[in-house]
């Protein structure tokens, strides 16, 4: 799919430049001599355009549909450094560890999940059974918190594996 898309991203290049250049040289749709092939090839442009870019845009939406429900069931490792990027990643994946053993099934009480939010978090934030949406609830959770793991017992300096 990636190929098609590339493909059809190339195809309206093509088409853009040459709706471009009939912009840029005008006189040549008012031609008598030059008039029917300018007009012809200017509006064969605009309407392949058109059709291409309804293309891309489907294309487009697959693509990103295909990467949902790939990150939707991601491992919680992979899912974990996806939400928390890669300068939390690492801090991410200890608070995780030590609070779940990355186990979006932990349970401790009212806490669940690979962060083991409470009820009141996971009712501001969100949660979910997969890995994905407890790793984006808990990255909620974090920013506001002011990114400093404060609100979980464990942290990241504490060294855990």
């Amino acid at each position: 799919m990636n190929t098609r898309l590339e493909h059809k991203l190339a195809a309206a290049r093509k088409y853009r430049s040459v709706i471009r250049f009939f912009e840029n040289h005008r006189s040549l749709l008012g031609s008598t001599e030059h008039r029917a092939l300018a007009i012809t090839a200017l509006t064969r442009a605009e309407r392949r355009l058109t059709r291409v870019t309804k293309t891309i845009v489907a294309l487009r939406g697959a693509l990103q549909r295909r990467e949902a429900r790939r990150l939707a069931n991601a491992p919680p490792k992979v899912a974990i450094c996806r939400v928390f990027g890669s300068r939390y990643c690492d801090q991410a994946l200890k608070v995780a560890w030590c609070e779940s053993h990355h186990s979006t099934t932990a349970r401790n009480g009212q806490y669940l999940g690979l962060f083991q939010m409470g009820w009141s978090e996971r009712r501001l934030f969100g949660h979910g059974q997969k890995a994905h949406q407890q790793a984006i609830a808990a990255h909620k959770y974090f920013v506001l918190s002011g990114r400093d793991w404060s609100p979980w017992s464990c942290k990241p300096w504490y060294g855990y594996s």
